[in-house]
C-alpha cells in the first residue's frame, strides 16, 4: 500500500490545484466582467437559445486584451474585451462571434470543465507513476521523459475537447439557421487575431487542432448530417 502513496498524493494534489485554480478564476471573472449588451449579437444568441429551448443565453465581457472565448467551470460564457473590440472594428462579424459563443456553449454542455478536473488529477498521478518507474531505469532523465509524455497526453485530450465543442457548435448553428460559413471563416482569421499561437510547435503538443483540421472536421460533420 505504501508504494501507491505518492500516486494517491498526486491525485489529491491535482484535484486541490484544479479547485484552487477554478476558485481564483471565478473571483477574477466576477471582478473583471460585465454582461454583454449588443443588440445584433443578442439577436443571434436568441436564435440559438430558441434552438436549445432556453429563455436566453447570457454572455459576459471579460475585461482583458487577449482575443479569446471562455467557458468558466461554473457554466458562464465569456468573450474577452480584446475579441469584442475586433468585432466592433469590423474585423470579426456578428455571425463569427456567435460561432465562438456556440463553441463555448459546447464546452459547458459536454461537461468539459469537469472532465478537465479529472484529467488534471489523473495526469498528475500518471506523471508521478512514470517518474517512479522511469527513474529506476533512466536516472536523471526519468522526470523529463515523464513530463513530455504527460504533456502529450494533456494536449491530445484538449484537442479532443475542441473537436467536440466544434461539432456541438456546428449542430447548434445549423439548427438555429445561422449556418457554419462564419464558423469556418473565423478559423481562417485566428492566427492573425491571436498572434499565431502554436506556430512552430510540434502538432502533438498543441492544445488546439490546426485550423485546416478543424475546418475539415466541420465539413465532414456537415456532409454526414446532410445524408
Amino acid at each position: 500500500m505504501l508504494k501507491f502513496t505518492p500516486i494517491l498524493i498526486a491525485l489529491l494534489y491535482g484535484f486541490a490545484m484544479w479547485w484552487f485554480s477554478a476558485w481564483r478564476l471565478r473571483h477574477e471573472l466576477d471582478a473583471k466582467s460585465t454582461e454583454l449588451a449588443d443588440g445584433k449579437l443578442k439577436g443571434l444568441t436568441d436564435r440559438m437559445a430558441n434552438a436549445l429551448d432556453l429563455p436566453r443565453i447570457k454572455v459576459n465581457i471579460y475585461e482583458i486584451d487577449p482575443v479569446n472565448g471562455l467557458a468558466a467551470p461554473d457554466g458562464r460564457i465569456f468573450i474577452t474585451r480584446g475579441f469584442y473590440d475586433q468585432y466592433r472594428q469590423g474585423k470579426v462579424s456578428a455571425e463569427e462571434m456567435a460561432s465562438v459563443i456556440a463553441h463555448e456553449l459546447g464546452h459547458v454542455a459536454l461537461g468539459h470543465a469537469r472532465r478537465r478536473m479529472i484529467d488534471f488529477s489523473g495526469q498528475n498521478a500518471l506523471r508521478t507513476a512514470l517518474i517512479l518507474v522511469l527513474g529506476r531505469f533512466i536516472p536523471g532523465l526519468g522526470q523529463a521523459i515523464a513530463g513530455v509524455l504527460t504533456s502529450m497526453l494533456a494536449a491530445r485530450l484538449s484537442r479532443s475537447d475542441e473537436y467536440e465543442a466544434d461539432a456541438y457548435a456546428t449542430a447548434l448553428l445549423i439548427k438555429s439557421g445561422i449556418g457554419t460559413t462564419a464558423q469556418k471563416s473565423l478559423f481562417t482569421k485566428l492566427e492573425a487575431l491571436t498572434g499565431s499561437r502554436g506556430r512552430g510547435q510540434p502538432a502533438w503538443l498543441l492544445s488546439h487542432p490546426k485550423v485546416e483540421q478543424r475546418i475539415a472536421a466541420i465539413e465532414a460533420n456537415e456532409a454526414k448530417w446532410a445524408r
